[in-house]
């Protein structure tokens, strides 16, 4: 067996400091009066909260909740408390008014994973709508693990100007969010997108989030073999070729479009 099944872990201190000086120095750069963020009560948004809140003077901070009718209860109420908590500036805006005009523009009609799409990327307009009026940057609370398998929509929860949690694994997340103080029950709860109702992350992508760290560690960062990998984690090949095939299918959503080279 080659390189480690483990995860490596990661100094939570150091990493809110790097984020905190990232955060910091981006705003300065863009010469920018704020920060603006979608909060879905999930790990991500609000660890990405409590970070920008150490960042910066809450009142440079607005939080936007933008439900849907298949997004739950309880999240909105963890959206909310973690605003209250933080003292930060927050809207609830219900993005259904919104999704139900496009049946009547557009003819043809929408399977499930454009109607999903179609409420991440409402959301990127009233972010961005926000952020214009208020000259602000949009933050985006994405993780490595989310990025690396392409697990984000093109243009909507992935179309933003900074993405402070990129470079942390699902795992490291969730350490950090316990070390900043996001409440136990935000941490806990099952990841989920709210995309229809009763989703849930892990079983849409078919495995779990700990499997799936340590898997694109091993093959990513490690760059071990499929085969290496699937000894190392005690999995079938043919999952470790399933992610594998997953990160280079959705590759692109990490790059700018494509031009063909004419000169």
């Amino acid at each position: 067996m080659h390189g480690k099944s483990g995860l490596e872990n990661i100094d939570e201190k150091k990493a809110t400091e790097r984020i905190i000086e990232f955060l910091q120095k981006k705003i300065d750069e863009a010469q920018v009066d704020g920060l603006v963020l979608g909060l879905s009560g999930g790990i991500d948004s609000s660890t990405a909260a409590y970070i920008c809140a150490q960042s910066l003077t809450k009142e440079k901070i607005l939080g936007l909740i933008m439900p849907s009718e298949t997004t739950s209860s309880e999240d909105v109420l963890h959206a909310q408390k973690v605003a209250e908590d933080l003292g930060i500036e927050y809207e609830i805006i219900h993005i259904d008014p919104l999704i139900k005009l496009f049946p009547t523009m557009c003819p043809h009609e929408a399977n499930k994973l454009a109607a999903a799409n179609l409420k991440a990327r409402s959301r990127m307009m009233i972010l961005y709508y926000h952020a214009n009026s208020l000259n602000r940057l949009v933050v985006g609370t994405g993780n490595r693990t989310e990025l690396l398998i392409g697990y984000f929509t093109k243009y909507g929860d992935g179309g933003v100007d900074i993405l402070p949690l990129g470079d942390l694994y699902k795992a490291h997340v969730r350490k950090i969010a316990s070390y900043v103080g996001v409440p136990d029950e935000i941490i806990e709860k099952a990841p989920s997108a709210g995309l229809w109702s009763g989703q849930t992350d892990e079983e849409e992508l078919g495995i779990k989030y700990d499997i799936l760290d340590q898997l694109l560690n091993l093959l990513i960062d490690q760059k071990l073999s499929e085969e290496q990998v699937s000894e190392a984690l005690n999995l079938p090949l043919n999952e470790v070729i399933r992610v594998k095939k997953m990160i280079k299918q959705n590759e692109h959503k990490l790059l700018l479009p494509e031009i063909p080279l004419l000169r």
